[in-house]
């Protein structure tokens, strides 16, 4: 076995499935090892972001590692952005860069795609990465190897491993996979004991979800957990489409002043909030009617528990999920909130198209298609997603970088996740809607709804007299047939639900459908979500209402 052969044997040993990546001399070999071997298939893509986001989405969608495969240089340091969004939202993604040789490095000239030193890319990744390899020695490559790999799983973070070329066909023993690091029983006995003890004291408790509960796989396990303690459930922002498929006592998502009143209620009256795989982030909190009081809930994340000030280190989801349910009662809590309710019904007569006509015929659709994904770029887009009847969705909730609607929706379905549906709006498109270019190849075919008002809207809602959030008419569905799908531009309610119907009965190329939206026409969500930030951004006195100061 070569080095290359252990490197994607353990990658498969681990749970990844499938590699993304874009080709680059200093990673020519190792794509050939990979082309050749079989061990996983390969989708190569057009741009290293995308690169980084379809392999963030298969990720985030399956709870295993997604792998990024890029040159070094000017490829590895073109996906830093794609791999700083998969730290801050926690993704296990892995990153594999080809790099010069031993010889290279000995010659003493300056290599191509060298920045600073040759080292400067591995320095750049140890900010945005939980562990980092380098296998510059084939005899220490499996412990490393193990290491690293271990590191994102257990953190769930990306790792960087580097390959330099001259080292790809070096033979290699295979990767052990090293054991999962448990909790001590006691601690954790006495933790799961704490918590249960909390919430039985509790008048109104409530369990909020995060993204940790999809990233570690105990989705139905926390939903199994809230039918035995019979406690209401809300996602967070960021886990919007979590607990799809159980049967979960889910009232919706919780966005504080921009949500609905009694969700928005219900988590910040609530005398014992329950927050599992919860990330504590201003996207999740930062709207908040009524300041939450994070020393008098439960957080557990990060792989540990606090109450309070008490802290109980090395504690897994898994694990205190595990030693709840053992515990754990019916704690007889009558639940009031009563779960949202999202528009249907799509009115197809000539008027023009809002984001929540949009949502309406999405959610027509899904009543007669259930089960398909979505994959929502930053913006209104992922603020319409939220009024679409809840489906599993991958967006850059928190890190809120634009352009990753298109490649997830790629990345989704090369990792099985099924037909996708895509929403973007016209600026993130730009960026990178031409990936839909490689659909053609591989059989791909989602369906892609483009927010188009020629502006970007969610900018011009904080800035309303700006000129710079201005964008010219791409006419991006003329443009479908040559990449190889099919394009069709809407501007009333009726064509978008023909569009829709069109594209559904269709298979076998990816469908764009246009929505061409008035300039200013926002979500009611966004809308909220405006207000709510202008809102906590004022002063808490104007100038007139502050007193003034005694003269002395």
């Amino acid at each position: 076995m070569n080095l290359s052969q252990a490197l994607l044997h353990a990658l498969r040993d681990h749970g990844a499935r499938e590699l993304f990546g874009l080709p680059g001399d200093f990673v020519l070999a190792f794509f050939r090892q990979a082309e050749s071997s079989g061990i996983l298939p390969m989708y190569t893509l057009s741009h290293e972001p995308a690169v980084g986001f379809a392999a963030d989405a298969a990720a985030r969608f399956h709870s295993r590692p997604g792998v990024a495969v890029v040159t070094y240089g000017a490829g590895a340091l073109n996906m830093v952005n794609a791999v700083a969004s998969a730290y801050a939202e926690k993704v296990p993604l892995v990153v594999i860069s080809g790099t010069p040789g031993a010889a290279e490095r000995r010659s003493g000239y300056l290599l191509h795609h060298q920045a600073k030193t040759l080292d400067s890319q591995l320095a750049i990744y140890r900010e945005i990465t939980c562990a980092q390899a380098v296998l510059d020695d084939p005899q220490r490559a499996p412990g490393e190897l193990a290491r690293v790999l271990a590191e994102c799983l257990s953190q769930s973070r990306p790792v960087y491993i580097e390959l330099p070329r001259d080292l790809v066909h070096a033979a290699c023993a295979p990767v052990l996979r090293l054991p999962a690091s448990s909790a001590e029983p006691r601690a954790l006995a006495a933790c799961a004991a704490a918590v249960l003890a909390r919430l039985s004291q509790a008048h109104s408790p409530l369990l909020l979800v995060g993204v940790e509960i999809r990233r570690f796989g105990v989705e139905r396990k926390v939903a199994r957990l809230a039918r035995l303690l019979n406690i209401p459930v809300a996602t967070t922002f960021m886990g919007r489409g979590l607990l799809t498929d159980t049967d979960a006592p889910l009232l919706g998502t919780y966005l504080g002043l921009a949500g609905p009143e009694g969700i928005t209620g219900a988590v910040e009256r609530s005398d014992a909030l329950f927050m599992l795989g919860v990330i504590v982030s201003d996207t999740n909190f930062g709207v908040s009617g009524e300041k939450i009081d994070l020393h008098g809930s439960i957080l557990a994340a990060n792989g540990a528990v606090t109450m309070g000030y008490q802290v109980y280190p090395g504690i897994s989801l898994e694990a205190l999920v595990d030693a709840l349910l053992e515990q754990g009662e019916a704690l007889g809590i009558a639940q009031t909130v009563q779960p949202a309710r999202y528009p249907r019904g799509l009115k197809r007569d000539a008027s023009s198209i809002t984001p929540r006509d949009i949502a309406c015929a999405l959610n027509d659709a899904l009543a007669l298609h259930p089960g398909l994904p979505l994959a929502a770029d930053i913006g209104d887009c992922l603020f319409t997603a939220l009024d679409i009847a809840h489906t599993d969705l991958v967006a850059p909730g928190y890190y809120a970088s634009m352009g990753y609607g298109v490649p997830a929706g790629l990345g989704l379905q090369a990792a099985g996740a099924g037909r996708p549906v895509i929403l973007v709006g016209d600026g993130a498109f730009q960026m990178t809607g031409w990936e839909l270019g490689n659909c053609q190849r591989y059989g791909w075919d989602p369906i892609v709804i483009v927010f188009n008002n020629r502006s970007w809207e969610m900018l011009r809602a904080f800035e309303p007299e700006a000129g710079f959030t201005d964008l010219s008419d791409w006419h991006f569905a003329d443009m479908a047939p040559s990449l190889g799908g099919r394009g069709c531009r809407v501007s009333n309610r009726a064509e978008l639900g023909a569009a829709l119907d069109a594209a559904l009965s269709r298979r076998g190329r990816f469908e764009l459908i246009e929505v061409m939206l008035p300039r200013g026409a926002v979500s009611e969500t966004l809308s909220r979500f405006v207000q709510g930030v202008r809102r906590l951004q004022q002063p808490a006195h104007s100038a007139a209402e502050v007193p003034e100061m005694a003269e002395e």
